[in-house]
């Protein structure tokens, strides 16, 4: 490894989660909601039970255990310190690949597709995949990208910036917004999708705005209450899984409070929010263009159900030219590699294997 990369693991101190479950039995909780469901935010009733779990019950060693079970490193590049996992394929000859997450989700959404994607042959696949949590001074000359999320963005920025050194990009879903020229002959699905951005945008991006406009107001609460973190990030959750009533019904108790206690523990509240500030205008221009700013790499597509967009073909074609593989799946939402990972596996073996 080299001398600018070193191992770490994670060990968060005893006294740390002690101070978690102090502060979440002496939450100062709001009045109840006015009105039934989430349209007001996360019920009080829904909120105080996941916090009275996290407090009594929640075993964050067993999500560390599990994190630590994936080797880990740390570099810094340009100023900013990097977390990230990194395993290498057994296989000679195996196609590296950087799996790139977005808010708020974490390396945790990746550890359920490490072994599959590394080590195929013991997970029922052909030895001809691989996995790694980051290509930079790592020494991969050719491999491939995927993500979700910031994740796309960024792959998509890969393709442009690095085309020479990628064998494709996988993403879930494309970065792609309504072609103009289609609006009036539009299909069945094309028509929902639009009503569905337009629904996230009336009531779901207020999250989003505070982060792009004002993302150090919001990291004080982030960062000292976390039953305040845990609304934040639950609503999410909540609004991008694919689900009937409960986010519990795509994601399990242990799995939503990993992701909320590992945003507690690294104290991350702020500075993730901050990438809104830092880059979402850019991204908003970039898909606002009328003539897109095109990535020429080969390029796979998974489109999830619960996912916002959901990119007709067509529309995604005018910045993706070269689509190779796309899949419509019938269940499944925004945190596809937790949600639905043995579909998201096949996807990303299915594409990479068109590209090697």
């Amino acid at each position: 490894m080299p001398d600018d990369i070193t191992a770490y693991r994670v060990d968060v101190p005893e006294a740390a989660l002690i101070d978690l479950r102090d502060r979440l039995r002496r939450t100062r909780w709001p009045e109840a909601e006015t009105v039934e469901g989430w349209t007001q935010g996360v019920p009080l009733a829904y909120l105080q039970d996941l916090c009275r779990y996290w407090a009594e019950q929640y075993d964050w060693r067993a999500a560390e255990s599990r994190l630590n079970a994936v080797p880990q490193y740390r570099s810094e590049v340009d100023g900013l310190r990097i977390h990230f996992l990194h395993r290498r394929s057994p296989h000679p000859g195996a196609l590296p690949l950087v799996l790139t997450h977005g808010w708020p989700g974490s390396v945790l959404e990746f550890l359920e597709v490490v072994g599959p994607l590394t080590d195929p042959v013991a997970h029922g696949g052909a030895a001809t995949d691989a996995w790694a949590a980051l290509m930079a001074r790592l020494g991969y000359d050719r491999y491939g990208a995927a993500g979700s999320d910031w994740g796309t963005s960024i792959s998509s920025v890969l393709g442009q910036r690095h085309a020479g050194h990628l064998a494709g990009i996988h993403l879930v879903p494309p970065l792609a917004a309504p072609d103009p020229t289609t609006l009036g002959d539009l299909t069945g699905a094309e028509r929902a999708a639009l009503a569905d951005l337009r629904q996230r945008s009336e009531r779901e991006s207020a999250y989003s705005e505070q982060h792009r406009t004002k993302p150090q107001t919001i990291g004080y609460a982030l960062l000292d209450s976390p039953a305040g973190l845990c609304a934040w990030i639950v609503e999410k959750l909540w609004t991008w899984t694919d689900h009937d009533t409960a986010v519990d019904a795509a994601l399990t108790r242990e799995q939503v409070l990993d992701t909320v206690t590992l945003y507690w523990v690294t104290g991350t509240g702020a500075s993730s929010a901050r990438l809104y500030w830092e880059s979402i205008e850019r991204v908003s221009r970039w898909m606002a263009d009328p003539v897109p700013d095109v990535v020429g790499v080969p390029t796979g597509c998974s489109i999830f159900p619960a996912e916002v967009p959901r990119p007709s073909r067509r529309w995604a074609a005018r910045r993706y030219p070269d689509i190779r593989y796309w899949r419509e799946h019938d269940r499944g939402g925004h945190f596809a590699a937790v949600e639905a990972p043995e579909l998201l596996i096949a996807d990303l073996r299915a594409f990479f294997r068109l590209v090697r």
